[in-house]
């Protein structure tokens, strides 16, 4: 469902991320992590199309995002980590105004914005504007705009920004939920708890390069890790084992 040739980005003499192979199937929670700086956000807006790549190119349902960028990003629901909303529009008017620019308006368009109104329990402020919604109210009226248009895929960047624990639970639902049903999601997060609990496998970013990639088994194994838990394996993997110790030891002092 999504693929990446070669993806490539520089900024000079600077590359923030190296060639990039990667292909990720539907029905897929595929977690992508990295320490500050390795290049995650990068790859994210260069897979949704916000970021023109230095060389190679993203396929997304078989479609170029760059060349067939229309029938591409259709297919996509983006959850950016810095959202963006028209805070002078009520919910219901921004889900409408979300689904016009994707071809869908009318009754339908209507009724799937209600659905998900209800499903965040937003209704009652559906026509509040957006300018007077809470931080988890915004975070889940951007996330209904990801789904307005029934995308095919859902690349998301840090999804549970100012959520409660029951808005968080509803969202590891909603996403593994949508890959039950053959959806794909490309999640990145600094919350290593919530990517080991969903994600079928994970690559871990590191200076551009994916370090590792697999399940939580096969990145154990990588790691040399034992039976560790995510935090563990991934310190290893981006730190080395110095850290990983340093860390342990600190643990058996407390």
């Amino acid at each position: 469902m999504i693929r990446l040739e070669a993806l490539t980005k520089s900024y000079g003499r600077f590359t923030a991320v190296q060639p990039l192979d990667l292909e990720i199937g539907s029905g897929e929670l595929f977690g992508f992590l990295g320490p500050n700086g390795a290049g995650k956000t990068t790859t994210i807006r260069m897979i949704v199309g916000v970021l023109r790549p230095t060389a190679g190119r993203v396929l997304v349902a078989g479609h170029d995002v760059f060349a067939e960028p229309r029938e591409a990003k259709r297919r996509i629901g983006y959850i950016p980590d810095r959202p963006y909303l028209y805070e002078k529009l009520s919910g219901a008017e921004f889900l409408r105004f979300v689904g016009g620019l994707w071809g869908r308006d009318g009754r339908e368009a209507e009724r799937r914005a209600d659905q998900l109104l209800d499903l965040f329990e937003l209704a009652r402020w559906k026509d509040t504007l957006i300018e007077s919604y809470s931080q988890g109210m915004r975070q889940k009226i951007l996330i209904s705009s990801a789904l307005v248009h029934s995308p095919e895929v859902i690349v998301v960047d840090e999804p549970m920004i100012g959520l409660d624990p029951k808005g968080a639970r509803l969202i590891k639902d909603l996403l593994r939920t949508f890959v039950a049903h053959g959806g794909t999601v490309f999640l990145s997060t600094h919350t290593l708890a919530i990517a080991e609990a969903l994600c079928d496998r994970i690559a871990i970013l590191h200076e551009g390069r994916i370090r590792a990639i697999g399940t939580m088994d096969e990145l154990r194994r990588e790691a040399a890790a034992g039976t560790a838990g995510l935090e563990d394996v991934f310190l290893r993997l981006t730190h080395g084992e110095n850290v990983a110790e340093l860390v342990a030891a600190l643990r058996q002092s407390q």
